[in-house]
């Protein structure tokens, strides 16, 4: 039958996911980097997932495709909150969607809220693993690369360190992994203004400084860089 459906052009797609959550039906899914549509009878062709897009990559078009199966959408809808109960995945948990995090710079710097504690966390995911290297909010950013241990032995972290500044995590000993393909592609697709690397005096945090270092090679750019150490008793022991 002929009838409206999605329709995602694949060039202008980053990845970030919004689209997903705002899709009532689980109609669409990150595959391989990009959104696309599971199957044509699970859109409604009514195009909610059209306003979050940040790129336009989204649009409705007219064209041969099996009816709405709202059966099928149930169905779709079970599994999907099945899945989602299981342990976090990279690649299908729905925590691990892009989404940019506006603050009032008005408020964060104000001098009468100088002793308030507030969030400077400005995009979700945080955790290295989790975030799309193409995702928009990391566009012109200053970028900080922290050790996850930083945010409980340095207390003025959110004010001192990621204010005004995109905040990834990872612990290179607990996560067992290298950091610096995810790192040399987030450099690479996007203009980053600077980079600080906030890591803690314990050995093992040497790998997430030597992740930046090799990422830094392999983008081909002059980024400005700096790395500040933290103690364990959480002071600076060298900045």
């Amino acid at each position: 039958m002929l009838r409206k459906i999605v329709t995602i052009d694949e060039e202008k797609c980053d990845g970030c996911g919004l689209c997903i959550n705002a899709c009532h039906e689980a109609a669409l899914q990150l595959v391989d980097g990009k959104a696309k549509l599971v199957a044509d009878n699970l859109c409604d062709g009514l195009g909610a997932c059209l306003p979050d897009c940040p790129r336009d990559a989204i649009n409705i078009i007219e064209r041969e495709a099996p009816a709405f199966d709202e059966a099928a959408v149930q169905e779709r809808l079970v599994a999907t909150k099945a899945a989602a109960a299981l342990p976090p995945m990279a690649c299908g948990c729905p925590g691990s969607m892009a989404k940019e995090i506006k603050r009032n710079p008005e408020v964060s710097t104000s001098a009468s809220m100088a002793d308030v504690p507030t969030s400077q966390l400005r995009q979700w995911p945080c955790q290295l693993q989790l975030v799309s290297a193409s995702a928009p909010y990391f566009d012109n950013a200053h970028l900080l690369v922290a050790a996850d241990c930083a945010a409980y032995a340095y207390a003025n972290l959110h004010n001192e360190f990621m204010r005004n500044k995109i905040t990834v995590i990872g612990c290179p000993k607990l996560d067992k992994t290298d950091y610096t393909a995810k790192l040399a592609e987030i450099l690479k697709l996007h203009e980053i203004k600077s980079l600080t690397v906030l890591r803690m005096e314990v050995p093992c945090c040497g790998g997430l400084v030597n992740s930046v270092k090799e990422a830094l090679l392999q983008s081909g750019k002059m980024i400005p860089w700096q790395v500040v150490i933290i103690g364990t008793d959480g002071t600076i022991r060298e900045d």
